[in-house]
């Protein structure tokens, strides 16, 4: 049996952080014939989706921040300021985020993360399933992931998994 010693740091080393998202996906890259056959297409890139909603005035009512990859759009952020809220606002900026990414980005689903005080019962309503639901994260809150598919044919709806508010 080998012994090796290791220095462990917890530094932030932008330089290593670098080199260890570069060996990652090296790594998976050659493990996965999948990520291999998306290197070099364009959906391989990450792209930047910005949609923005404006009040009369210029003054920012809402937004939404989030990215597309390998056919699928992810909604980092989305807001609406509380003057503009229930006026139909934020499914206008998610179905807008929606649309560039099925009609101009040939995207086939997307997903997203809310906290249960935010909005999970919005983004049912626009035809997100929940996939995943962790509770305390962070203490005192439960966090959903949802997703929703984009009607590609022949494609069978997302099941929601057992203890799910509203799942069979």
């Amino acid at each position: 049996m080998v012994c090796r010693m290791f220095r462990i740091e917890t530094e932030v080393d932008k330089t290593r952080r670098e080199l260890l998202i570069t060996r990652l996906r090296e790594t998976n890259t050659a493990a996965s014939p999948i990520l291999r056959a998306l290197r070099g297409t364009p959906t391989e890139r990450e792209v930047p989706l910005h949609i923005w909603a404006l009040d009369t005035t210029g003054e920012l009512a809402g937004g939404l921040v989030g990215h597309t990859w390998a056919t699928w759009l992810y909604v980092a952020y989305l807001w609406v300021d509380d003057r503009h809220r229930g006026a139909g606002v934020g499914g206008r900026l998610l179905g807008e985020a929606e649309r560039v990414a099925k009609e101009e980005r040939e995207c086939t689903a997307a997903r997203l993360e809310t906290w249960d005080f935010q909005a999970p019962e919005f983004y049912r309503k626009q035809g997100y399933d929940v996939v995943c639901v962790i509770p305390d994260y962070p203490p005192g809150i439960t966090e959903y992931t949802l997703t929703k598919r984009f009607g590609r044919p022949g494609a069978l709806p997302p099941q929601e998994p057992p203890g799910t508010p509203g799942a069979p």
